[in-house]
C-alpha cells in the first residue's frame, strides 16, 4: 500500500445514531394535509373502454398518496391495452380471403 494514501476509518456499526437522526419534530412543525378531492371535471371520450379506465381515477381522491401509484399503474395498463387493441387486425371473415 502506498504511504501517501490514508487508510479509511473503520465504521462502528454498533454505535448509536446521531441525535439528528432520531430527533422528534419541533413544536410547530406542519403535519401533512389530509387527502382532499381534486374535483377535476372528467369529460367522456366516447370510447367505453377508455371511459371505464379513466373513471377509476376518481378512487385516488379518497386514498392517501402512497395508494395513488397502484391506481395510476392499473389505469395506465388498461389504457395501453385499449390502444394496443386498436392496432390489432380483426380476424378475416369467411370468404374475405379470395384471391
Amino acid at each position: 500500500m502506498n504511504d501517501a494514501m490514508a487508510e479509511p476509518e473503520p465504521v462502528d456499526e454498533t454505535s448509536e445514531p446521531e441525535a439528528s437522526d432520531t430527533a422528534a419534530p419541533r413544536d410547530g412543525a406542519h403535519e401533512p394535509a389530509a387527502a382532499a378531492p381534486l374535483e377535476v371535471v372528467r369529460e367522456l371520450t366516447g370510447h367505453p373502454g377508455v371511459d371505464a379506465h379513466l373513471a377509476r381515477l376518481v378512487e385516488v381522491d379518497d386514498l392517501p398518496a402512497d395508494g395513488h401509484l397502484e391506481v395510476y399503474e392499473d389505469v395506465h395498463r388498461g389504457l395501453r391495452a385499449e390502444l394496443t387493441s386498436l392496432d390489432a387486425h380483426p380476424a378475416p371473415r369467411p370468404y374475405e380471403n379470395r384471391s
